[in-house]
């Protein structure tokens, strides 16, 4: 068996995994810092309507769409507008980033499993732990 490894923050993202699991091997998403990834995607317009396909599957769909009401440009982002961030993690985050940590997560695994029934794994960074859940 082959797995592709996890190689950083939207390296390996649900693009390559899910090529990788089609093909009956182990896709590996990177799960650092998904929440910047996916609030950064959102604000570009989301090229391909990928995040708010998976979105549409998302367990509560209010959760979805206050982060959708939150960060979405449908135009995109202008290149001289600086991105609206993700919440820090701290001891006590706040519940906005928890669900927006979730949803993101939710996000990159349901992605890189559409379409094929195939393993995908999620890498979550050790060394990052405010984050893990």
């Amino acid at each position: 068996m082959i797995i592709q490894g996890g190689m950083g923050i939207a390296v390996s993202n649900w693009v390559l995994a899910n090529a990788v699991a089609k093909n009956g091997e182990l896709g590996v998403i990177s799960g650092t810092s998904l929440n910047s990834v996916v609030v950064r995607r959102l604000q570009d317009g989301d090229p391909g309507g990928h995040m708010q396909r998976a979105l549409a599957h998302f367990p509560d769909q209010a959760v979805a769409d206050e982060i959708l009401k939150t960060y979405f440009i449908p135009e995109g982002r202008k290149p001289e507008t600086p991105y609206k961030r993700s919440p820090m993690f701290m001891m006590k985050s706040s519940l906005a980033l928890l669900r927006l940590t979730v949803v993101a997560n939710f996000i990159e695994v349901w992605l890189a499993k559409e379409g094929h029934s195939g393993k995908v794994g999620i890498n979550l960074l050790e060394k990052i732990q405010l984050p893990n859940l």
